[in-house]
């Protein structure tokens, strides 16, 4: 019992640490210019993967990884926040510090994990992590919570405390769910400079049960598997997960079926989840109106130091959270949740708008650094090499985001190289659905981000941008030819702090 009590209390002071030095950085932290308004931050310090996405008990619930005692990457906690309707976020007390030999270390800590409602406890799965001798130790960890709110750290820990053979050093992030009777995990690793998602099974959360190698790459899929999420929808199955050693490709889906007889997953359609810059780790929820809702880390790695030199105390975002659904050919779709309507201020409309030639139009709207922008153009009625918009424009021109269009191939052009003085890079992709005859912009733009839903959702992008607060004007422009917008909408949209 002695053990017991002193391996809560290690928590406990672990905890109330953290907290304290939130509070000592949160009034800094928000006051700085370039915080979000509508995407989901921690009050203050660093943030990277969704993580423990649940609705439990008729809430919302998102944990994340982060850093309380800073904004750059360090050990690694989770940070907690609950919601009613997916937009409006309560900070919740942390949820999970670094206090035991099995995830206590400045280069490791509370990794990534989900969360499952065990006959009412919420329950979670991650990974701890420590470096000994210059070697990282991961496994698999369980705490829980019958509030919700307050965890404690099973006292057996870890409840898988080394990969398998056909794993690695690599052995991270597990999602955890239930088919009939039965708990599933799904752990990211690799193998011989190949990704993989090892599969687990259980009966209570604390006795796992090595299956298979649920899925691995055939050598073009890159070189670990980090944060695997796995679902159904309909009667497929889906794996996601964020590949290493892929380039530019930061989030990989794969749709198919899963044997649970023999825990091997085929698939025959593979897709990105984002195609953006800034969108990672991906995790999913189910809920109780049926929907798969996904939310992402809305940075990334390869990020130019991850933020502006000007940003302090604070660093990292959520996507705004999406569906997920499956098209008639079996991709995936995204769309924003519909709950956003909660945040649209007065609605602001046009009908068709022609741009000549080589032309820019100034629009009224949208205007400012919080919006909402629905855009449609008719294909057969436009003859320009070129055409889209800039966003973010300052009064002399000289700070701009340009989305264009190139008809005669079908491709999206993303440039931010003019967005700010800091952020770079180009993102240009054919849209998974050209050919077709309208071109659909669904945009939403924050503060210092910005998600673009092309074609319903079959092509999305998610980028971090960090203009001047003067920066907010748009202007639809072509070159060589006309352009024909049928339509735009556009809502300001309300802060949610």
């Amino acid at each position: 019992m002695g053990a017991e009590r002193a391996r809560v209390e290690r928590h406990e002071q672990a905890l109330m640490k953290a907290e304290a030095a939130i509070a000592a950085m949160r009034d800094k932290a928000a006051r700085d210019p370039c915080r979000n308004q509508y995407h989901f931050m921690a009050p203050a310090g660093w943030v990277n993967d969704p993580n423990g996405l649940i609705q439990y008990k008729g809430e919302y619930h998102l944990f994340y990884q982060h850093n309380p005692y800073g904004d750059r990457w360090s050990a690694m906690h989770w940070g907690h926040a609950k919601s009613t309707d997916l937009v409006h976020w309560k900070h919740l007390p942390i949820a999970l510090a670094p206090s035991e030999p099995y995830d206590f270390d400045e280069r490791g800590g509370c990794f990534s994990g989900s969360a499952v409602d065990d006959n009412g406890v919420l329950s979670l799965l991650y990974t701890g992590t420590v470096v000994r001798d210059g070697q990282s130790i991961q496994s698999q960890c369980l705490a829980t919570s019958p509030d919700g709110i307050r965890f404690e750290k099973y006292g057996k820990n870890p409840v898988i405390a080394h990969p398998p053979v056909e794993g690695s050093v690599d052995f991270r992030d597990p999602k955890v769910w239930k088919h009939e009777d039965t708990w599933y995990m799904v752990v990211g690793s690799c193998k011989d400079g190949r990704g993989k998602a090892l599969l687990y099974r259980s009966t209570d959360l604390r006795q796992w049960e090595y299956v298979n190698v649920l899925a691995e790459s055939d050598g073009n899929l890159g070189t670990m598997w980090e944060c695997p999420d796995f679902f159904s929808l309909g009667d497929k199955d889906v794996l996601m997960f964020s590949p290493m050693g892929m380039g530019s490709t930061k989030t990989v889906y794969l749709v198919g079926k899963l044997d649970y007889n023999s825990g091997k997953f085929t698939w025959d359609v593979q897709g990105e989840v984002d195609i953006g810059f800034d969108f990672y780790a991906p995790q999913t929820l189910l809920d109780d109106k049926g929907r798969r809702i996904v939310i992402g880390w809305a940075n990334s790695w390869d990020s130019k130091g991850f933020a502006p030199p000007w940003q302090k105390d604070w660093c990292g975002s959520m996507s705004f959270p999406r569906t997920v659904e499956l098209d008639q050919d079996a991709r995936l779709k995204f769309s924003p949740v519909e709950e956003i309507a909660a945040l649209r201020e007065e609605r602001w409309a046009c009908g068709e708008q022609r741009v000549g030639a080589d032309m820019e139009m100034v629009l009224d709207e949208p205007n400012g650094a919080a919006w909402e922008m629905i855009a449609e153009f008719d294909l057969t009625r436009s003859d320009a090499e070129e055409f889209g918009f800039k966003f973010r424009v300052c009064p002399d021109g000289t700070e701009e985001t340009v989305l264009c269009y190139f008809p005669s191939t079908g491709t999206l052009k993303f440039d931010r190289s003019r967005s700010d003085g800091w952020s770079e890079g180009i993102c240009e992709r054919r849209l998974e659905m050209s050919g077709q005859n309208k071109l659909k912009l669904h945009i939403l733009m924050d503060t210092s981000m910005v998600e673009i839903f092309c074609n319903e959702g079959r092509t999305v992008m998610t980028h971090t941008l960090y203009p001047h607060s003067d920066s907010t004007g748009t202007r639809l422009f072509s070159r060589s030819g006309t352009a024909c917008m049928t339509s735009l909408q556009c809502w300001k949209l309300r802060s949610i702090w």
